[in-house]
């Protein structure tokens, strides 16, 4: 993709304009074959589209993109960015709730860590989003 094709988003990040986003695999849109969405996903980052953007709720996206990320060469693993949403139901919040569910992003998303977490609160009448926020930094 063209270097006019991306942003910088921060010193070591750069993205593309673009975003793959992965919420039609969340479910109510037909059946996917996973081994054809990760053919679609290679054609696509072959095509210069190398941003994926999914989120924890969006049913198998991190499992798809931690499949594809397997069939990435080192050279074609460098050049893709990983996005995604963590969401979680609301109430109280303790660090290990939060550690655990940004862990099992990492580990279905084939990543040693995310480039990018989106974080989403349903009710800001509930508070504990401020502890969310504290524990994430």
């Amino acid at each position: 993709m063209p270097q006019s094709q991306t942003i910088q988003l921060a010193p070591d990040l750069q993205i593309c304009r673009i975003l793959n986003g992965m919420w039609q695999v969340a479910g109510g849109h037909g059946q996917i074959n996973s081994d054809s969405a990760i053919s679609e996903m290679l054609e696509h980052h072959r095509s210069g589209f190398c941003t994926w953007d999914m989120a924890d709720i969006y049913g198998p996206a991190e499992e798809f993109l931690g499949k594809f990320r397997k069939v990435l060469d080192e050279n074609e693993l460098s050049k893709m960015q990983a996005l995604t949403k963590f969401v979680p139901n609301t109430g109280q919040m303790s660090r290990s709730i939060v550690e655990h569910y940004i862990d099992q992003s990492i580990q279905r998303m084939n990543v040693k860590s995310i480039d990018v977490l989106q974080f989403h609160w349903w009710d800001y009448n509930d508070t504990s989003y401020l502890d969310v926020l504290h524990y994430l930094t």
